[in-house]
């Protein structure tokens, strides 16, 4: 009996799940409501994978033995509605993957902020290890694609809680579990508890041979531990108080303390700065020391590591100003992250699509150190009504060109200007990426 895996969206991740489907065997049709990118529609001909574009034929999605959805698809949509009164089994990218690649070991990262800089640090200090890795998810290409074209002994991915809520067997060796802060809510019937329970399934299937790393200092996280224990061998990290297992920080040193072979250095030599990024590094090293990497090399990438573009990345300085591009914050959360780490005066520009943001995260920290606010988007008034008491100079630009030539009018000698949005970029831009592109290329103009 030939089995009908039926793909639903085809960005990404259902475009590697075909791939790999195909490559097992199955009987794959990929259907996506919208247009599919042209460069995909290309792959799944060459691959001779049959699909739809700009609608859904229920006939053969309905008649299909198994579902991998895109994690972008909501379970209140028509369409899963109806798959779920067939009742046929749905799973994600993420658990088709794992089911052909079992027996390779499994780094899983999730969290509401830092997940991009943490895989890419945790893969660095694979690779700087001389390990066979490969860095796949929600960063660069697709676990599916990775399983069926170029295996490797390690994978660090990067999930999101979309990608978790379809899982059934995938099971990591090590799960990082960042942070919990309020974000796509919509999904989760805007109930905190439910997107909690999501992220904790990173951690369902794990026994006692596997690892669960977690920030002791995030209050949601400690919560659910609380009420709901887990299997695995748990190992916390914390920047409060001092350790007999985990990742502590004492006199301005990094400890990592797992499995007998102590890494201390100091917190002034990590490549990543700010706060936020000392979770980052601990989380990255003591996943390192798991997988018994040496205490040499996890030191060596803890330095050496250079951060992800479009994250906190350095452009370039002008007339001793500056310029970072942050377009991947797209909530508060990130921002606050952002102004966290800097010690100058910043000019900050932010704006695009607010998915009902509280800025009140932000405002103390838009009080002591932002000078001006260039809002850029078709739509600023909740950035204006929420931030224009807590900084002296608040304006308004519609394009990546103005905004950029408005915020080096106002910034100084030793001052920073910052794009960090706090929101998502479909209104003047096709995705964070490009935004931040642009905004580099207008920086290059000055």
């Amino acid at each position: 009996m030939e089995h009908k895996l039926v793909i639903l969206g085809a960005g990404e991740s259902g475009i590697g799940a075909a791939l790999l489907g195909k490559q097992q065997g199955y009987d794959v049709f990929v259907s996506d409501g919208s247009i599919i990118k042209d460069n995909y529609k290309q792959e799944l001909a060459v691959n001779q994978i049959s699909f739809e574009e700009g609608h859904h034929s229920w006939d053969i999605i309905l008649d299909a033995n198994e579902i991998v959805k895109s994690p972008g698809i909501p379970e209140k949509s028509e369409l899963m509605k109806k798959v779920r009164a067939k009742g046929i089994p749905v799973i994600s990218e993420i658990e088709l993957a794992y089911r052909f690649s079992k027996g390779k070991k499994i780094i899983a990262i999730t969290g509401s902020n830092g997940k991009s800089t943490t895989t890419a640090l945790t893969y660095h200090l694979f690779k700087t290890a001389g390990l066979d890795v490969a860095m796949v998810g929600n960063i660069g290409v697709s676990y599916a694609r990775q399983v069926a074209t170029a295996p490797a002994e390690y994978y660090v991915i990067e999930i999101s809680s979309f990608q978790l809520d379809d899982i059934r067997e995938f099971k990591p060796d090590v799960a990082i579990l960042l942070n919990i802060t309020p974000d796509h809510l919509d999904r989760y019937d805007y109930k905190m508890e439910n997107y909690v329970a999501s992220k904790f399934r990173i951690a369902m299937n794990q026994t006692a041979a596997d690892y669960f790393i977690y920030c002791m200092d995030d209050p949601e996280i400690m919560q659910h531990l609380a009420k709901q224990p887990i299997y695995s061998t748990s190992i916390p990290f914390t920047i409060m108080k001092p350790l007999k297992e985990g990742g502590f920080i004492a006199n301005d040193q990094v400890h990592i303390e797992v499995n007998g072979e102590p890494v201390i250095m100091s917190m002034y030599d990590l490549a990543l700065k700010g706060k936020h990024n000392l979770y980052n590094s601990m989380a990255a090293g003591i996943t390192g020391r798991t997988m018994d990497i040496r205490k040499e090399k996890i030191r060596e990438s803890l330095t050496s590591f250079k951060s992800l573009e479009h994250r906190m990345e350095y452009v370039t300085t002008v007339r001793g100003v500056d310029f970072i591009n942050d377009s991947k914050a797209t909530n508060v959360n990130s921002v606050w992250f952002a102004l966290e780490s800097i010690e100058k005066p910043i000019v900050l520009i932010m704006g695009g699509v607010d998915k009902g943001n509280d800025y009140d995260a932000i405002r103390e920290l838009v009080k002591e150190k932002v000078k001006a606010i260039i809002c850029l988007g078709v739509d600023n008034t909740p950035i204006e009504a929420a931030l224009s008491k807590d900084t002296p100079v608040m304006i308004n630009t519609a394009s990546m060109h103005d905004a950029v030539q408005e915020a080096f009018k106002q910034a100084g000698k030793g001052d920073v200007v910052m794009l960090s949005p706090a929101c998502a970029s479909f209104d003047l831009f096709k995705n964070y990426e490009d935004r931040g592109r642009k905004f580099k290329e207008e920086v290059k103009q000055l």
